[in-house]
């Protein structure tokens, strides 16, 4: 089967085309500045990529110049639109309503939509894609997979926030969590991959990239994890500030004088590494070269970072009583040795030690970077979130 997989952002599109049966990437590629001035990138696999600068005032637009690309003469993926068995459609938000992908009816799409007050800036917009697909293949069927569905195993003692109950019952506030579709993928990789039973295994997975999290992944189940309500609590990110004192929102605020809205976006988009380093680049490449430089600042932004990761892994290994295996994942997870190094160097209590080598080796590769004496096994899984929606939207259309 071929499995379009859409990840549909406010003015932006990424997309994936996927052969299910051999798991290889066909095509990929993106839209941006949807509703501006438009522009498409688009590769077929082993070929160059072809950037088309064009007018795409709507996501249908847009959707629509994707499947043109794909079914073109000369570089297509495919030969016609018949091709495309399945879409698979990234959702960021599926509340308590979804602990599981489902098939995109209208009634579910009702239900995802109550959820849009739970993540307005993206829900909306993944909403917009589905449509968008829905009309220009009306019979090809739809899944949605959900970010926030693998943590919903948590338990109620992981999840339910020290606030008045009222406003969970009224209003569903507590923990969700995001980057589930990634956590997922990489807690079954890694026990795969260090040939552990994942129904008997203690996994915590280090999602580091510009936005981060982490998960306490207990016998193949979600049992906590650092993202909250929304994306913005938890670690400190490329510009979120992560955990703070809720105090300080109502200190800046009349400091500054600024309004709730306000607040929230500094908190959302002008903090973290960002922030922390007076409006500079939140790229570890950038921060790595500033710190060589003697920027105080990057060197204190980027200690800040591995110290609250250390802090959150020393935390699960609280909540599961133990851990068999760390995994580091995603952008910074994946290639920032310095970071993988200065996180396991606060983990020694529980008996890490990693191979120094293959840590300053590893880019984006699945490897094992501790060493085989040590207690806790440390690897590196390249997360691939596309390949997952694809299995997913595979296991309820086939």
């Amino acid at each position: 089967m071929n499995i379009l997989v859409i990840n549909c952002g406010s003015s932006s599109l990424k997309y994936q085309l996927i052969d299910s049966e051999s798991e290889s990437v066909l095509a990929k590629g993106l839209c941006e500045r949807i509703g501006i001035d438009g522009r498409l990138v688009y590769q077929k696999t082993g070929l160059d990529k072809e950037i088309t600068e064009t007018d795409m005032p709507t996501h249908k637009q847009a959707i629509q110049l994707v499947i043109e690309a794909l079914i073109n003469d000369k570089t297509g993926a495919i030969k016609s639109l018949e091709e495309i068995d399945a879409v698979g459609h990234r959702v960021v938000h599926g509340g308590e309503k979804f602990a599981s992908s489902v098939v995109l009816t209208d009634e579910v799409l009702k239900t995802i939509e109550e959820c849009n007050d739970l993540a307005p800036l993206h829900n909306p917009a993944n909403l917009i894609g589905i449509n968008a697909c829905k009309e220009l293949m009306p019979n090809v069927p739809m899944v949605g997979v959900f970010d926030t569905a693998f943590h919903q195993t948590m338990p109620r003692k992981a999840y339910l926030y020290g606030l008045p109950y009222e406003y969970y019952e009224k209003y569903a506030v507590r923990r969700y969590g995001f980057h589930g579709t990634s956590h997922s993928f990489v807690s079954k990789r890694c026990a795969e991959y260090l040939d552990m039973d994942l129904k008997n295994s203690k996994i915590i997975v280090a999602h580091l990239g510009n936005g981060a999290s982490i998960s306490a992944v207990l016998n193949g189940e979600c049992v906590d994890t650092s993202m909250g309500l929304t994306p913005l609590e938890g670690l400190v990110m490329g510009t979120r500030s992560g955990d703070i004192d809720p105090a300080i929102m109502e200190f800046i605020a009349k400091k500054e004088n600024l309004n709730i809205e306000e607040m929230v976006t500094v908190l959302n988009k002008k903090s973290g590494l960002s922030g922390m380093t007076k409006g500079g680049s939140s790229d570890f490449r950038d921060l790595q070269a500033e710190i060589k430089a003697g920027n105080q600042l990057a060197a204190d932004a980027v200690e800040v970072f591995c110290y609250r990761v250390a802090k959150y892994i020393g935390s699960y290994v609280a909540a599961m009583n133990g851990v068999d295996a760390i995994a580091f994942t995603a952008g910074i997870g994946e290639n920032v040795a310095l970071v993988r190094r200065k996180v396991c160097e606060y983990l020694g209590y529980l008996g890490i030690a990693i191979d120094e080598e293959t840590n300053l080796k590893t880019f984006g590769d699945e490897v094992t970077l501790s060493t085989p004496d040590s207690k806790v096994k440390v690897c590196v899984i390249p997360t691939n979130e596309e390949l997952a929606i694809a299995r997913e939207t595979v296991a309820l259309v086939k």
